[in-house]
C-alpha cells in the first residue's frame, strides 16, 4: 500500500518538471506577466513580466499524481484525499480568478476584497461541513470537533464552533502562504518541507492506526484518523509536485504561483491538519508562514497605533532584502528556518506518541 505515496510523488514530480516549461510558454505568448510593487526593492523590477498563475502547474499534477498512482495501484480514492484536493482546487479557483482579473482584465487589486473573501468562506464552508460526514466503519468522519494538535484533545466544541474554527484555519494558511510568495521559490521550497512532514505524519498513523490496535504493541497511543495513508498520497503529491515546480521557480524564476498557486498551497495545509488531527501542530510545522504573517500584523498594527515602523518593509522577507541580503541568501536562510521548524514539529508529534507508551 505505500506504493501510492511513492507513485503519486514520482509523477506529481515528473508532471511539473515537464509541464512547467510548457505553461511558461503559453502564459508568455498571452502576455500574462507579474505585476510588480514600485515600493518594493529595487532588485524586484526585473520581475515585472515574469509569468505568472503558475499555480495551475502543480494543482493540475497534484491531482493528475493522486488519481494516477490509484488506478496504478488498484485502490480507491477516500473521502479524506477528495475533500482535501477539493479544498486545494477551490481555493486554487478563487485565487486564479484574482490573478485573470489583475493580468488579464487589467485591475491592479484583482478580486474586490468582498467577493475575494466571499469564494474563500463559500469553498472553506463546504470543506468543513463536508468533512463531518462520510464515517468510516469505526464511526470516524474526515475531520473531529474536537481541538487536535498531536492528535484530538478535550471536548467537543460542536459543529458550529468547528467551522469557524476550520475558516480561519483555511484562511490564515492562505494568507500565511500568499505573504511567504514574495521571493523567487521560498514558499514553494517552504511548501515541500511541510508536505514531507504530512507524508511522514500519514504513513505513521496508518501503522498506529486505532483499526490495528490488536496487533500494536501500545494500543493506548493510537490514532483515530480515518484516512491516514491516503492523507500521505496527497501530501506525497504536493510534495513531488511543487519540488517540481521549484525547480523554475527558483531564483530567477521563470514563473511564479500567483494567488492561484499561494491560496492553493493553504488550503491543502490547512485541510491536512484538519483531516490528520494535528491542527495546532501547523503553527509549528509551518512556522515560517506563521513568522511572515505575524511580522505584517505587527507592522501594521505598529504603524496604526505609534506611526512607527518596525521592519523596513513587511513582509519580513523584504526587511532582510532592504537590509542588503541578497534575494538567494534570504530564501535560503528561510528554508533553514522552515526545516528547523518542521523537525522540532516532527519531534513534538512522535514526542505526544512516546509519552503514551
Amino acid at each position: 500500500m505505500m506504493n501510492q505515496i511513492l507513485f503519486s510523488g514520482v509523477i506529481g514530480l515528473f508532471l511539473t518538471l515537464i509541464g512547467t516549461p510548457l505553461l511558461i510558454k503559453l502564459l508568455a505568448r498571452k502576455g500574462y506577466g507579474q505585476y510588480i510593487r514600485d515600493d518594493g526593492p529595487r532588485e524586484h523590477h526585473a520581475k515585472r513580466g515574469t509569468p505568472t498563475m503558475g499555480g495551475i502547474a502543480f494543482i493540475m499534477a497534484t491531482f493528475a499524481a493522486y488519481f494516477l498512482s490509484k488506478v496504478i495501484t488498484g485502490k480507491p480514492p477516500t473521502f479524506s484525499g477528495l475533500l482535501v484536493l477539493g479544498l486545494m482546487g477551490g481555493m486554487g479557483l478563487v485565487g486564479f480568478l484574482d490573478d485573470y482579473i489583475k493580468i488579464v482584465k487589467r485591475r491592479s487589486l484583482g478580486l474586490r476584497a468582498k467577493a475575494k473573501m466571499a469564494g474563500q468562506l463559500t469553498v472553506g464552508i463546504a470543506f468543513a461541513v463536508l468533512s463531518l460526514q462520510f464515517k468510516d466503519n469505526l464511526g470516524n468522519t474526515p475531520a473531529s470537533t474536537k481541538l487536535s494538535f498531536v492528535q484530538d484533545f478535550g471536548w467537543t466544541i460542536g459543529p458550529v464552533l468547528f467551522v469557524v474554527w476550520a475558516l480561519f484555519m483555511i484562511l490564515a494558511m492562505s494568507n500565511g502562504v500568499n505573504l511567504t510568495d514574495g521571493l523567487d521559490g521560498l514558499a514553494t521550497g517552504a511548501s515541500v518541507l511541510v508536505f514531507g512532514a504530512y507524508t511522514f505524519i500519514g504513513v505513521w498513523q496508518f501503522q498506529e492506526a486505532c483499526a490495528n490496535a490488536m496487533t500494536l504493541t501500545n494500543p493506548s497511543a493510537c490514532y483515530e484518523v480515518r484516512d491516514p495513508l491516503d492523507l500521505a498520497v496527497v501530501a506525497s503529491a504536493l510534495m513531488g509536485s511543487c519540488l517540481g515546480f521549484l525547480w523554475w521557480n527558483t531564483s530567477p524564476a521563470k514563473i511564479f504561483m500567483g494567488d492561484t498557486g499561494s491560496l492553493a498551497l493553504g488550503g491543502a495545509l490547512a485541510g491536512l491538519a484538519i483531516c490528520s488531527r494535528t491542527e495546532l501542530l501547523l503553527a509549528l510545522l509551518g512556522g515560517l508562514f506563521v513568522l511572515i504573517t505575524m511580522s505584517v500584523v505587527i507592522q501594521v498594527g505598529s504603524f496604526k497605533m505609534t506611526g512607527k515602523r518596525v521592519f523596513r518593509m513587511a513582509p519580513l522577507q523584504h526587511h532582510f532584502e532592504l537590509k542588503g541580503w541578497s534575494e538567494v541568501l534570504v530564501v535560503v536562510r528561510f528554508w533553514i528556518i522552515q526545516g528547523i521548524c518542521v523537525i522540532v514539529g516532527l519531534g513534538i508529534f512522535y514526542a505526544g506518541w512516546a509519552a503514551e507508551k
